[in-house]
């Protein structure tokens, strides 16, 4: 069983940044890739980023490539996502998830989310 716990979400003009984080319980920490998904009103659960399980691969959605970067660091069981140039589309409630072994893009591939964060983006 993991537990995942995000933070960092809130209100930020466009251009700005944010740095959510996310943080999961137990040993095995090292043996799930971690993935960041947004949903916004109305709108399915999208893939936005993902990083293996030594943090050496990282996948991103391509409406969010060059502005946001994942990270881990398995020490401390936290992945992070730096989210830079900020535009209103980016407004969403924000998950992390675990995925056992293998990075995904595809929300049904990870085993385990956390709540949520809110991230909004004013013009």
């Amino acid at each position: 069983q993991v537990q995942l716990v995000e933070s960092g979400g809130g209100l930020v003009q466009a251009g700005g940044s944010l740095r959510l984080s996310c943080v999961a319980s137990g040993r095995t920490f090292t043996m799930y890739a971690m993935g960041w998904f947004r949903q916004a009103p109305g709108k399915d659960r999208e893939f936005v980023s993902s990083i293996s399980r030594t943090g050496g691969t990282t996948y991103y959605a391509d409406s969010v490539k060059g502005r946001f970067t994942i990270s881990r660091d398995n020490a401390k069981n936290t992945v992070y996502l730096q989210m830079n140039s900020l535009k209103p589309a980016d407004t969403a409630v924000y998950y992390c998830a675990a995925n056992w072994l293998n990075t995904g893009s595809s929300p049904g591939q990870y085993d385990y989310w956390g709540q949520g964060t809110q991230v909004t983006v004013s013009s």
